[in-house]
Order: structure tokens, then sequence, then C-alpha cells
């Protein structure tokens, strides 16, 4: 066996290595695109959720007779933040929805079950 007949299977073994590699991962990237496509109701769900905690700290915000303005500097964020809270576009963390729960006079946990429906609070603002 020469070296040219040597260097040319480590070659081919190499493709095929890179070959069964590259295989692999296009499998895995199709797997992962049907879970996407899977979770469509999940997403829509978590929206809806999103909407629902939106409308509520919109409404204890409203109900309370504070402004934008007023909660972002009591919970050291920017008015925007509070704006994107309020419109569903992001969630407040753990801690800011706890700071509301106390600024709105209401508890963390009567936030989240008006969420889910099962909700106590008078929305009136």
């Amino acid at each position: 066996m020469t070296i040219f007949s040597l260097v040319t299977s480590v070659f081919l073994l190499f493709d095929i290595a890179c070959f069964c590699v590259l295989a692999y991962l296009v499998y895995l990237a199709i797997c992962a695109l049907k879970k996407y496509i899977k979770s469509k109701e999940v997403r829509q769900e978590k929206a809806q959720v999103r909407k629902s905690l939106a409308e509520v700290l919109k409404e204890n915000r409203l109900r309370r007779k504070m402004t934008q303005e007023f909660v972002a500097e009591a919970l050291g964020v920017s008015r925007q933040a509070v704006s994107k809270w309020e419109n569903g576009t992001t969630d407040p963390s753990t801690s800011n929805l706890i700071a509301l729960a106390k600024l709105y006079d209401v508890e963390a946990e009567e936030i989240l079950r008006c969420v889910t429906g099962a909700c106590s609070l008078d929305a009136t603002p």
C-alpha cells in the first residue's frame, strides 16, 4: 500500500464521518422544527396569558388611579417597561410582579389568579 492510497483512504473516512455528522444535524433540525410546529397551541395560549396579565396590571393601576410614570418611579424601572408590561409585549420579573402587587395593595397570588380567570378583584377603574 502506498502513501498516496493511505492518505486517500484517510480522507475518504474523514469525508464519510463529516457526511454522517451533517446528516445527524439535519435530522436534529427536522425534529426541532416538528416540535416547534406542534407547539402552536401552547404558544397561542402563552400569548393569551400575557395579554390577560397585561390587562390585569393595567386594571389594577387604573383602579388605584396611578400613572405609568408613578409606577415606574416607585419600582425603579422606566415608564417604557411599565408600558410594555401593560400592553403584553413583555412580562414583569417575579420581583417586579411582587412589587407591583404591594404597590397596588393586592396579593401577587391574586394577580395571577386573575390571569387564570378566578379573580376576586374589582376590575372597575
